[in-house]
């Protein structure tokens, strides 16, 4: 049913991005926890774990990687080095947010 994935087709940093934030958002899904219930569970502030996803937080990371029983790592390749060793300071990439969906299709021309 699925597309294969394209090799030849270059991906820039967005699209990177954007598949990091789906399959973390896949894992959740698939272990039955939402973002707020990790913001619950750790004592996050309210939201954190949700921009977390778009932004490094490394108190989010930490707890949506305890959530899901693996390391913060595993799930941000582009916050961490190879060795697992938290990036500092975080490359300027990694703030610059996503397309929305809307804006992803205006862009297509859709």
């Amino acid at each position: 049913m699925h597309r294969p994935l394209r090799t030849d087709k270059p991906r820039d940093v967005s699209t990177r991005k954007l598949e990091e934030l789906a399959a973390i958002k896949h894992k959740l899904l698939l272990a039955g926890l939402s973002l707020y219930d990790i913001d619950r569970r750790y004592t996050l502030p309210r939201g954190t774990a949700g921009t977390t996803l778009r932004e490094p937080n490394a108190a989010g990371e930490r707890a949506i990687a305890a959530a899901l029983g693996t390391k913060a790592h595993l799930l941000w390749p582009s916050r961490y080095r190879p060795s697992g060793q938290r990036r500092s300071p975080q490359p300027r990439e990694n703030y610059e947010r996503p397309p929305t969906m809307r804006q992803r299709q205006k862009a297509a021309g859709v």
